[in-house]
């Protein structure tokens, strides 16, 4: 079997691409896979963060894709067809995790599709979390491309269905980001981030953006003791002022410490060894490639209730699933979490579940689908 993978990867950064970049090295293992990715990901106005690509303190994957496709340029499209078809793939595989990515992905799987092509998506997201006019017409046109599709959460088969009834998905969650240095001690992260040894430490990892419920989690450190430290790790997608006026009206400024940056690979072990535990508020979500890192380090998690974040957290086994996105509730949870770990065994479940979320096994699941898919026009 030969195939093409069209999604995001070296030179761009972030955790897509990341996962992609591993992704592609299991299946390299095991059939011939070609990758191509973006000449531009995003025009710089529509991009909040500090940069698309990977900088001298990142340590990516250099996985050889070609760039072919510019998200705003039409005629990439059809170019990007070409390029595509001379290589006579059986299988194009692509990445969907939000609406504007469907003209330009969708355009060329449809033409693709109709030189006989199959085409097979990893869904990250169907419903985007934060949702903008034709969103709906857009997700539309963009499913009904597809021959098959992996969902990494039972709550993005359900969103796919309400658009493809008859849709064939598969649900295989986000493997592990394995890809970052090996485990160090907790004495040792807490010294390199000149955190006091003696505090129970939460941390709020990953991109900042609204609907992670950052504002919840602020507000829940003012019904803490002062034996508690949140440490706020991520690059903000936009401004973050508005987080620094809810640290100060809620008077939890000496319990904070922010990093409010893009967190280089090399560094992401400081922040996760540090953690006693890894706090996800989020108001709304399907699944969470934070939990999955966080899994890596042995951290528990504990999440809200939303979307299929209950599906990647076992609770009172590998952190805590709160049904409240209430400030006071998150507060309790932390301070139940805390009284819990004397006697529950969250670190050594975490590591008898790694298993489950191989890179091979995504690959076999992949694999699996693709000679289905394929089956069904021979």
């Amino acid at each position: 079997m030969k195939l093409a993978y069209l999604s995001t990867f070296y030179p761009y950064r972030g955790g897509i691409a990341q996962s992609n970049a591993s992704l592609y090295r299991a299946l390299e293992a095991r059939v011939q896979v070609n990758a191509y990715t973006f000449t531009r990901q995003y025009p710089d106005l529509l991009f909040p963060g500090q940069t698309q690509y990977v900088r001298d303190a990142d340590k990516p994957d250099p996985i050889p894709a070609e760039r072919v496709l510019d998200s705003i340029n039409p005629f990439t499209y059809f170019s990007s067809v070409r390029k595509i078809a001379d290589e006579a793939p059986d299988v194009l595989v692509m990445r969907f995790w939000m609406p504007f990515f469907a003209p330009s992905l969708g355009t060329t799987a449809n033409r693709l599709r109709k030189k006989g092509v199959k085409i097979l998506s990893i869904l990250d997201n169907v419903i985007p979390h934060e949702k903008r006019p034709g969103d709906t017409q857009l997700i539309r046109f963009f499913l009904n491309q597809n021959d098959g599709f992996i969902a990494m959460c039972q709550q993005v088969k359900k969103d796919l269905h309400r658009f493809r009834p008859d849709a064939q998905c598969v649900v295989k969650p986000h493997p592990l980001y394995d890809h970052f240095p090996n485990k160090i001690s907790k004495e040792e992260a807490r010294t390199r981030l000149n955190l006091p040894v003696d505090q129970k430490i939460l941390l709020f990892f990953g991109f900042i953006r609204s609907y992670k419920g950052l504002d919840i989690l602020i507000q829940a450190m003012a019904g803490l003791p002062n034996e508690y430290t949140l440490v706020i790790a991520g690059e903000a997608y936009g401004s973050f002022d508005k987080y620094e006026r809810l640290i100060e009206t809620h008077g939890v400024r000496d319990k904070v410490q922010i990093h409010a940056r893009y967190i280089d690979d090399d560094t992401v072990q400081n922040y996760f060894n540090a953690a006693d535990v890894c706090v996800l508020p989020y108001k709304s979500a399907t699944q969470s490639g934070i939990v999955q890192i966080a899994y890596h380090f042995h951290t528990p998690v504990i999440v809200t209730d939303v979307g299929g974040l209950s599906e990647m957290v076992t609770d009172g086994q590998t952190g805590l699933v709160i049904s409240s996105q209430d400030p006071e509730d998150v507060a309790r949870a932390v301070e139940r979490f805390f009284t819990m770990r004397k006697t529950t065994r969250f670190v050594e479940n975490i590591a008898d579940r790694r298993q489950e979320y191989s890179w091979s096994g995504f690959a076999t699941t992949l694999l699996d689908l693709c000679s289905l898919i394929k089956a069904e026009i021979q």
